[in-house]
């Protein structure tokens, strides 16, 4: 006789309700804030939507704050599956074709999904303010460790800690210093110093465009994205090299 497999352990039946209780909130939320944006966003209209009274719900989410973090996490984390999934639909291509990837993944996202592109990026939501290191800062490390990735592929840490930068502050150097993690050890000063500017050049378009500030462009704004980032790569790999050649064979 065949020995019974061992049965695959579920949770048991109030937490699973409880999680399918939770999602459904989730998933009413986040419908409110796409129909009338994020500023909108009311327990009473989401309890209302599912048949339930706000008492109800604070059986699930304790107050506004741990629905909003909830909502924030989930559509950072929705923001760096798709980013992710950009990346790896180009992960035979070379590094420069990966990062135009992902930048395009991130502006795909952003202007299909412009109001939770807005709880994330728009106008701080009055009164709320995210747990420090909670999982709305991880998810949105999660996002910055995939830019990071592919805009310094094939350099060194000493490489990048000889980028051709403006001179940092001592000040400014010593905050640099252990802010980012790069494998095992930290990015250099001068590579942070770039990070940030390419990510504020980068998210800056793709603000104005999810915005509605260059609609005037029209059909256009996505080749434009395209030749901006292909330039600012460009640019940012100039001033790594400039501190040093990279090997022959690197990917960077």
């Amino acid at each position: 006789m065949f020995a019974d497999k061992p049965a695959t352990a579920l949770p048991p039946l109030r937490q699973r309700r409880r999680a399918a209780a939770m999602r459904e909130i989730v998933d009413a939320a986040e419908r409110q804030i796409t129909e009338h944006g994020p500023h909108a966003l009311s327990l009473r209209a989401v309890a209302r939507d599912l048949g339930m009274t706000v008492q109800g719900l604070y059986h699930y989410f304790p107050n506004r704050d741990a629905l909003v973090t909830t909502l924030v996490a989930k559509a950072y984390d929705d923001l760096g599956d798709a980013v992710t999934a950009a990346v790896a639909a180009a992960a035979h291509e070379p590094a420069a074709q990966r990062f135009l990837a992902a930048a395009e993944g991130y502006r795909n996202w952003a202007v299909t999904h412009v109001e939770r592109f807005q709880l994330l990026y728009g106008a701080p939501l009055r009164h709320y303010e995210a747990p420090a290191e909670g999982p709305t800062t991880q998810a949105m490390r999660r996002l910055s460790m995939i830019f990071q990735r592919e805009m310094f592929d094939g350099f060194t840490t000493a490489q990048l800690a000889a980028a051709d930068t403006r001179a940092l502050s001592p000040t400014l150097r010593a905050y640099l210093e252990p802010l980012i993690p790069h494998g095992p050890e930290t990015l250099p000063p001068p590579a942070t110093a770039l990070l940030v500017g390419a990510w504020g050049h980068m998210h800056g378009m793709v603000v104005l465009e999810a915005f509605g500030h260059t609609s005037f462009i029209g059909e256009h704004q996505a080749e434009l994205f395209r030749m901006a980032m292909r330039d600012l790569l460009e640019d940012l790999h100039r001033r790594i090299r400039a501190g040093q050649e990279p090997p022959s064979g690197s990917r960077g």
